[in-house]
């Protein structure tokens, strides 16, 4: 665990405080056992004693009462301080995640063909510029609704969200997921047992008056929905698509990405859940990874799978892809999916557990993106856009499109 907090760029130290708050916790626990012992054995003899001898047990009694009191008083802070530790503490890295910083990952695979727009004679339009073209992004009357990082989705635009959004449940379904529509109203334990209310709370939406957060994923909800469960065996796997609204406040991002939809406040996701018995969490991790893949092959995108950096994991994950897609107009590869393996991380949190035979035990969860709409948005228009602004529909969405096979600009 060290090695692992070490690797994260965290606080060593904070393993050996936990340990220490541990060890008084067990101390403090074998002193209150030993006291209430002692004290139960007096009540019996209290009531054989003669009148002289009961004095004096009663004055024993009376000191061992205030003992036993000052000794759950004593467990119960060390059992306190024990639980906030722990808390803090990231998952236990997995040993084959690249060591470092944001930049530091590892390129396993690329797929797809960038395209060359010089060859093809014009120069690429970004998003926004096209967005405006077809009528189908607004963020200008968005940030006069709602501030910087709104916008609205016109026409379309909207048309284009729906498709993607039906074409990602229907992979979803097909592959054995259950779709679920989810709160975006949370608890805090189911904030804090998913592991965002470490280091990315700055990142989340309380409403203070309810005590309650808005999701940034639906990846909370869809972890706490077997909080405080037994699960049989047989019952495994778990797979959820869940389809959500998602508000980040992007703390810490000024002056990233500041025009059009690509980081925004709120945005839509469908993303996929499991929960699997351990042993299978990393096998389950690669057939996450390859729905990611399916999908954003089938809207012809070119992009790479990306081993994240330890670093750069957040609190949950002990090992984390993501897949990049090429964005024309910034020259590189940006994040568009993700998938974590979470081990027991959450499941210990949220208390959910499986039963398999007369064992009852932790289990794994993982999560999933498929599609992040604006993103997704941001890729498709930008990498089939057409020398006249329109922009070519991939086969798999042209269904929940009307049949369209080339979204028209509406505006010069």
């Amino acid at each position: 665990m060290r090695a692992s907090q070490r690797a994260r760029g965290e606080d060593v130290a904070l393993v050996d405080a936990l340990l220490s708050a541990d060890e008084r916790r067990r101390s403090s626990g074998v002193r209150f056992d030993e006291l209430r012992a002692e004290q139960k054995q007096l009540g019996k003899l209290i009531p054989k004693a003669s009148a002289d001898e009961k004095a004096e047990l009663l004055k024993k009694a009376s000191q061992l009462a205030a003992d036993v009191k000052a000794a759950d008083a004593e467990r119960d802070a060390a059992d306190t301080e024990t639980q906030e530790l722990l808390l803090q503490l990231g998952n236990l890295v997995h040993p084959d995640v690249p060591v470092g910083g944001e930049e530091d990952f590892v390129t396993l695979e690329t797929h797809g063909t960038i395209r060359d727009f010089g060859a093809e004679g014009f120069e690429p339009k970004d998003h926004l510029e096209l967005g405006t073209l077809l009528g189908a992004i607004d963020v200008e009357r968005g940030a006069k609704v709602s501030g910087s990082r709104f916008y609205f989705l016109t026409g379309v635009g909207a048309l284009l969200e729906l498709a993607l959004v039906n074409a990602a449940i229907a992979q979803a379904t097909a592959a054995g997921f259950t779709p679920m529509l989810t709160p975006a109203l949370v608890r805090p334990q189911s904030m804090a047992g998913t592991g965002f209310l470490g280091q990315a709370a700055q990142d989340v939406y309380h409403l203070d008056k309810d005590d309650l957060y808005l999701v940034g994923t639906s990846e909370v909800p869809l972890a706490a929905y077997h909080m405080d469960e037994i699960l049989d065996a047989d019952r495994l796997p778990l797979r959820y698509a869940g389809f959500s609204p998602c508000f980040r406040r992007e703390a810490g991002s000024h002056g990233k990405d500041t025009r059009g939809i690509f980081r925004v406040h709120q945005f839509d996701k469908v993303e996929m859940f499991s929960y699997v018995a351990p042993e299978d969490s990393e096998a389950e991790h690669q057939r996450l990874l390859q729905w990611e893949k399916q999908w954003l092959t089938s809207l012809e995108l070119p992009f790479r799978v990306i081993d994240v950096a330890s670093a750069d994991l957040g609190s949950s994950a002990a090992r984390k892809f993501d897949c990049e897609a090429w964005i024309p107009t910034q020259g590189k590869y940006r994040e568009l999916t993700s998938t974590s393996d979470c081990t027991e991380f959450q499941s210990r949190r949220l208390s959910i557990r499986v039963r398999d035979g007369k064992q009852v035990k932790p289990l794994a969860t993982l999560n999933g993106t498929l599609c992040a709409v604006p993103r997704t948005i941001v890729a498709i228009l930008e990498n089939h856009q057409q020398a006249d602004g329109s922009v070519y529909v991939p086969p798999v969405l042209r269904p929940f499109l009307g049949g369209r096979e080339v979204l028209e600009p509406v505006a010069k």
